[in-house]
């Protein structure tokens, strides 16, 4: 046996486990005040072309979910998902907040969110504005989002794939991962608009 490589794995371990007890710590000692702060200020347009700020994810229960409209099947899968969730919440999550946030700016218009959240339904809102301030609020929610060029000399992009749910503080509370159960996403909904 090699005793070098066992060496450098028993203190690989003994590492992960001193990170994840440091992390407990601080988390059970901090509570929220060792949470990553997400988010950052921004001024954009809705998919009516209005202006809208951060303040948009306060005072209520938000779901955000990050994708483009050219997306060839998670956001159009993530979407018609969220809208039959919706239904199923009925009354009980009329004060959910839904928004779909451009990572294509540059082809997402209001004009154009506007008609592909409405295919899905009317609970949706799409963001979408300079490509300055997109890459601000991307960023700020620490969202994957990268050009990838096609072979025919179009563009795809690549991005997180996972609705992220905020209490009406604007904090995260949880994910939705793509195609989680359904079941499991209307469990973390309710949790979620129940506060």
């Amino acid at each position: 046996m090699n005793y070098r490589v066992l060496r450098i794995a028993v203190w690989a371990v003994i590492a992960a486990l001193s990170l994840f007890l440091v992390f407990t710590y601080a988390n059970t000692r901090f509570g929220d005040k060792a949470a990553v702060q997400l988010g950052a200020p921004f001024t954009l347009v809705d998919q009516n072309g209005a202006t809208i700020t951060e303040a948009a994810f306060k005072g209520h229960p938000t779901a955000l979910f990050f994708g483009f409209t050219h997306c060839p099947e998670v956001c159009p899968t993530t979407l018609f998902e969220m809208a039959g969730w919706l239904n199923d919440l009925g009354d009980e999550g009329k004060d959910l907040r839904v928004f779909f946030i451009s990572v294509d700016p540059e082809r997402d218009t209001p004009e154009v969110m506007k008609g592909y959240t409405s295919a899905f339904t009317d609970r949706i809102t799409g963001i979408t504005g300079n490509p300055v301030e997109m890459e601000k609020l991307i960023k700020g929610w620490r969202i994957y989002a990268k050009k990838v060029p096609t072979e025919n000399g179009d563009y795809t992009m690549d991005h997180t794939a996972s609705v992220m749910l905020l209490d009406r503080n604007a904090r995260l509370k949880s994910t939705i991962d793509y195609k989680e159960s359904p079941d499991i996403a209307l469990k973390k909904l309710r949790l979620l608009v129940a506060g």
